[in-house]
């Protein structure tokens, strides 16, 4: 396993960030090679964004040096989401099937996680988000027509999508992970808009399904402070709890979003209206 540490960004700090700082702080890429498990530790509310390419072989998702751990799980839950082929995910000795955009939660104190594909031309893509935990909740495989969908926005504005809340207390229980998915419809590129912040969690966005010479534009920062970062295909950005989180991008794309923090209210957002940005 490979493992990198974030630590957080006071606001006064980025709003001076160059570009290239911006990116270093935020942006999360090469989340997948080949027969790797690869994590991003960050100090917002001490969620691990990953990714896990299992292609010619099995792989075992193990504790890196920053989890202090003997287990990846000892203390923590973790939602995974297969943005690839066919995947067979082996825990606490018990086998998940899991296809294209179908989701699964481990929960606290499961043992000997090994993730492989099914077929090694068309490989598992397993995007992944882990938080602390102070409960072991059952495992749960939640597919496509298990999630709370709702359909948003419209083609006027340019952000007509659906909303797919596959690991969040509607759903299932956990600790304080919640993870989702965002499609956006053809025509449209807003995403999460209008936009705002919730200071009692921060967030994670991993942009996928964005095609060829294509990108995403990924507007972050305090709502008076605004800066974006381009990003392209199968990357991630952090988003702190002080931060705004939205994107547009020149095509539609689809975006996985990942929460920690004190609050399990999909509903507790503080909105900002797009007039009064800055």
């Amino acid at each position: 396993m490979k493992s990198e540490l974030r630590h957080a960004v006071h606001p006064g700090d980025a709003k001076r960030y160059t570009t290239d700082e911006l990116r270093k702080a935020f942006l999360i890429s090469d989340l997948f090679e080949n027969d790797e498990i690869k994590i991003v530790y960050s100090m917002y509310d001490r969620l691990i964004v990953g990714g896990a390419l299992p292609v010619t072989k099995e792989i075992k998702l193990e504790a890196t040096d920053d989890l202090k751990a003997k287990d990846f799980l000892d203390r923590r839950e973790i939602g995974i989401i297969n943005v690839g082929g066919d995947a067979t995910i082996k825990a606490g000795g018990v086998t998940y099937k899991l296809k294209y955009k179908e989701a699964l939660y481990l929960g606290m104190g499961t043992r000997d996680v090994y993730f492989s594909s099914d077929d090694k031309k068309k490989p598992a893509r397993l995007y992944f988000n882990s938080a602390p935990a102070h409960h072991p909740f059952p495992a749960k495989k939640i597919t496509r027509g298990e999630a709370d969908i709702a359909v948003l926005g419209n083609p006027e504005s340019s952000n007509h999508r659906a909303v797919n809340k596959l690991l969040v207390n509607s759903v299932l229980q956990t600790c304080q992970l919640q993870m989702g998915m965002t499609e956006l419809k053809s025509g449209s590129v807003w995403n999460t808009m209008p936009v705002h912040t919730h200071g009692r969690r921060m967030e994670a966005y991993f942009y996928f399904e964005v095609p060829e010479k294509q990108a995403v534009c990924h507007f972050m920062g305090e709502p008076d402070e605004t800066r974006h970062i381009w990003m392209k295909n199968e990357e991630a950005v952090l988003s702190p709890a002080w931060s705004i989180h939205s994107a547009a991008g020149t095509s539609n794309y689809t975006f996985i979003w990942g929460m920690a923090g004190e609050n399990l209210d999909y509903g507790d957002m503080d909105v900002r209206t797009p007039d009064t940005l800055k």
